[in-house]
């Protein structure tokens, strides 16, 4: 053997897309998973083998790790269900620990699938209290349900501890956990993207204190290439960066783009009574609130990680934020968004 094809799913997204740029400047060749309708597709460089179909479905799983002798492949399932809503969602459950499983048991079927790669989340990890940075655990579920909040969370919990099992009965598999995303080439223009684009327009005149911790994609890409070429089987890797706040984000952007800032910062306390009320008047409604408890409690939650491990085992770096707000900038800006 010596021909090796990268499985990739999620392609299409944030992530998998800049995980597929980085796999064929280096000259691999990517077998993409995408689903049916899914029409950011067009994004995907013609290089790349598209593969239609549903990771719910196993047999189109078994189908897409199917290859020709000779061949070797390495499997990064990049593709999650992603809300912002806590609440219980049976299709969440479905696509993120179903999917997870469908592909594990594909992987396992396939003897040519030497490295099977799962991209979890650091929201999987259980919280610690402020102060101390949060680690790589031993066991994610079942788990603490005050520590791994909401059901995103949980399901990530869920599907990274099939994914140890896997490992523990012969699957070298291994598990990397990004924390937020942020950068260049968000094609879908997802929850962070829109924020910044509003801080730059100056659409954003009332901002919110707290923290976030947000990656460059192209540093978590290579963060998860690297767990494919060198994680440990059986291993979780988390990829992140260290906190930041909005304030500090629209004073960077500022800086650099001269755009303003927010005028004020709401304090998480009056953050919170406000969600409560407008949780409560969006029921009464039927529509969806500004803002949630759950939103605020992001913010307010342990936003520190120590990624101390994939930089030793996986040579992991990061970008300034001054570096990674310049680039999303400049694209926002070709791309006729700003």
């Amino acid at each position: 053997m010596g021909k090796t094809l990268y499985l990739l799913t999620g392609a299409t997204g944030f992530l998998g897309s800049n995980i597929c740029a980085q796999l064929l400047e280096r000259g691999e060749k990517v077998r993409a998973f995408v689903l049916n309708g899914d029409k950011t597709v067009k994004y995907l460089p013609e290089e790349v083998e598209v593969f239609y179909g549903d990771l719910c479905a196993p047999e189109d799983c078994q189908k897409f790790f199917d290859v020709e002798a000779g061949i070797e492949t390495v499997c990064i399932h990049c593709a999650s269900m992603v809300t912002v809503n806590p609440e219980y969602n049976e299709k969440l459950v479905k696509v993120n620990v179903g999917g997870t499983e469908n592909m594990l048991a594909a992987a396992k079927a396939h003897k040519e699938c030497q490295k099977f790669v799962y991209v979890s989340s650091t929201s999987a990890i259980p919280e610690v209290p402020k102060g101390q940075r949060i680690k790589e655990v031993k066991e994610y579920y079942p788990c603490d349900e005050s520590k791994v909040v909401g059901w995103y969370s949980l399901t990530k919990a869920m599907a990274t501890q099939k994914v140890m099992d896997a490992a523990k009965d012969g699957l070298n598999a291994c598990v990397v956990m990004p924390s937020g995303i942020l950068g260049p080439n968000d094609y879908a223009i997802g929850e962070t993207t829109g924020t910044i684009i509003k801080i730059i327009k100056g659409e954003m005149p009332i901002g919110m204190a707290g923290s976030f911790n947000l990656c460059d994609v192209r540093d978590l890409a290579y963060g998860c290439i690297a767990a494919a070429d060198k994680g440990h089987k059986g291993e979780a890797y988390i990829l992140a960066n260290e906190e930041v706040t909005l304030k500090e984000l629209c004073t960077l952007l500022d800086k650099d783009l001269h755009c303003g800032t927010c005028k004020f910062y709401l304090p998480l306390g009056l953050a919170k009574k406000l969600a409560k009320l407008m949780e409560k008047k969006a029921a009464k409604k039927g529509t969806k609130p500004l803002m949630t408890t759950f939103s605020v409690y992001n913010l307010e939650r342990n936003n520190s990680f120590d990624y101390s491990k994939a930089k030793k085992e996986l040579g992991y770096k990061v970008r300034s934020y001054v570096d990674t707000l310049h680039d999303e900038a400049l694209w926002l800006k070709k791309e006729g968004r700003i």
